[in-house]
């Protein structure tokens, strides 16, 4: 073997062998649910941190920012950390403490004690569906490394997308289970400490690729016009198009300053306060202050980690506007897949053994995210449904074991969204990442959020019916403003439903803000039963 290669497969597989071996010695002694879902809340707000950020930063942001910093050219997509910093605020201020409060372990215990029973049940369904779909999604994109690693070593031959399909679905599987052994043994425990290492990696790898790409475009005063005189902000607006003109306009663009004070604020407020999979790691907290201490300063951190993540994008568009390599992917008219670029250029420019380590830091993301939602996944479906279904166990052993079989049942289902989006993948090379994971959450998170919100902000209006026919509604309002019912249409031959010429197709940073308004609106208009009035306010009398 060719001694680079063998000391990128010694990094590698030294990584695996060391997060296996962590989640299974964080594993010793968890023999009850609070501390399998919660981690007995006494995790410390660093690595309640460090484990916010393995979540957000999946291989998605790790593939798909640099792929946007390399189709745009800019530093727009940043603009949405306005939303997600104020939107952290709200959550730490408002969403947490009431978590807390309440004593939850799934976060739509909450609505059930506000609401009802069917609210809750609806809610986490949503979640559920969402997140499996959004997971799974993010557990392919890794897997088109393997897919160029075929290409590189076929004299530039592709596979064909029969093979990519069966390249990807082994990787994907692979990566799955073995993330499945040490989150179905050891829990939030395990996935959280776990977390600590990978970020740590991901964090090395990104600064590693950075400096790398510097001295292969010419070194720092090459790239630092390239750098420093990119675009960061963008309004949106033109001149001339009058007001309603630049309301549609901006409506219609993904990365705006209006996006992201609006659209990305409400993203930030249903991903961070509503979805069990990011909340149920705040909750392992000591307390309350603590948990905030953790999810404000994840957004601080999250800052750089973007700015590296879009200048490599940035960088790459200088480095393959100047090549003529002719293996780099590109699509049916000759321009280079975004997305790709980065893969690329890992496999192609980097020596080994940091080549390694960069391909451990794609690992960590895949493994990070997909922890964190087996357990959160497994904590909603048993308490919310398994429970109600089944029965509850007598005994702690009993519930923990149930726990345990609802994580391997997500990891099964992972495995098969991650399979049908390698197949979209292989007969689709162009996709970008980003907007299909951010629009998989867009469609439902709004009706989420929506919810939610009437719950923490108002004491007597939402209503078990009229909950259920705010969530519906916000979700059909969504699919008509962002065109899908126009999307699918097409795919049949037909045409969506009628629309006015003024109205706007939304961009799905507007989708989540869209059906969130929607849904609070429609709820509003049913009052809450006396007898959950009163038993919301036993609950906020709590200390």
């Amino acid at each position: 073997m060719n001694p680079a290669l063998l000391l990128d497969a010694i990094v590698i597989v030294a990584y695996f062998a060391l997060v296996v071996g962590i989640g299974l010695w964080m594993s010793r002694g968890e023999k009850s649910v609070e501390g399998f879902a919660l981690g007995n809340r006494q995790i410390a707000w660093w690595a309640v941190l460090a484990s916010i950020l393995a979540a957000e930063i999946s291989a998605g942001t790790f593939f798909g920012a640099p792929g946007e910093g390399f189709a745009l050219r800019n530093y727009t997509y940043i603009q949405l950390i306005i939303g997600y910093l104020l939107a952290r605020v709200v959550v730490s201020a408002v969403f947490i403490p009431a978590y807390y409060r309440h004593g939850v372990v799934s976060i739509y215990e909450f609505l059930g004690t506000r609401f009802g029973p069917r609210t809750r049940r609806a809610a986490s369904a949503v979640f559920l569906v969402t997140r499996l779909l959004a997971s799974g999604t993010r557990l392919w994109v890794p897997t088109v490394l393997l897919v160029m690693i075929w290409k590189l070593t076929h004299d530039g031959v592709a596979a064909t997308p029969i093979g990519e399909f069966w390249l990807t679905g082994g990787a994907l599987a692979f990566v799955a289970v073995a993330t499945a052994i040490y989150t179905t043994i050891g829990g939030i425990r395990a996935v959280i400490w776990t977390d600590v290492l990978q970020i740590v990696v991901l964090v090395c790898a990104l600064a590693f690729s950075l400096w790398h790409l510097i001295t292969h475009v010419g070194g720092w005063a090459a790239a630092k016009p390239h750098l420093l005189g990119a675009a960061v902000f963008d309004s949106g607006t033109q001149a001339g198009l009058g007001f309603w003109g630049n309301v549609k306009h901006v409506l219609e663009q993904e990365y705006t300053l209006w996006a992201a004070f609006l659209g990305s604020t409400f993203v930030t407020l249903a991903t961070h306060g509503t979805d069990q999979d990011m909340v149920q790691r705040m909750l392992t907290a000591k307390n309350k202050r603590q948990s905030a201490f953790a999810t404000i300063l994840s957004g601080l951190a999250d800052v750089p980690i973007q700015l590296c993540v879009l200048s490599i994008g940035i960088l790459l568009a200088v480095y393959y506007g100047t090549s003529a390599d002719a293996t780099i992917p590109r699509d049916a008219h000759g321009a280079i897949v975004a997305n790709k670029a980065f893969p690329h250029f890992i496999l192609t420019a980097m020596p080994g053994g940091l080549r390694g380590l960069v391909l451990a830091g794609v690992l960590a993301t895949a493994m990070g995210s997909l922890s964190t939602a087996l357990n959160s996944l497994a904590t909603s479906y048993v308490r919310d449904f398994h429970f109600r279904w089944f029965g509850e166990p007598a005994t702690e052993a009993g519930r923990v074991r149930v726990f345990r079989f609802g994580t391997l049942l997500f990891a099964l289902l992972l495995i098969a969204v991650g399979l049908a989006t390698a197949w979209v993948s292989a007969m689709n090379p162009t996709l970008r990442i980003i907007p299909i994971i951010l629009g998989i959450f867009g469609y439902t998170y709004g009706s989420l959020l929506g919810v939610f919100l009437v719950g923490l902000f108002t004491r007597g209006r939402g209503s078990e019916i009229g909950n259920l026919t705010a969530m519906s509604a916000g979700f059909l309002a969504v699919m008509y403003l962002s065109r899908l019912d126009d999307k699918v249409a097409a795919m049949f031959g037909g045409k969506g439903l009628p629309r006015a010429a003024w109205m706007p197709a939304l961009e799905f940073p507007w989708w989540i803000f869209a059906g969130t308004l929607v849904t609070f609106l429609v709820a509003v208009c049913f009052r809450t039963p006396a007898d959950r009035i009163t038993a919301t306010s036993e609950k906020n009398a709590r200390p």
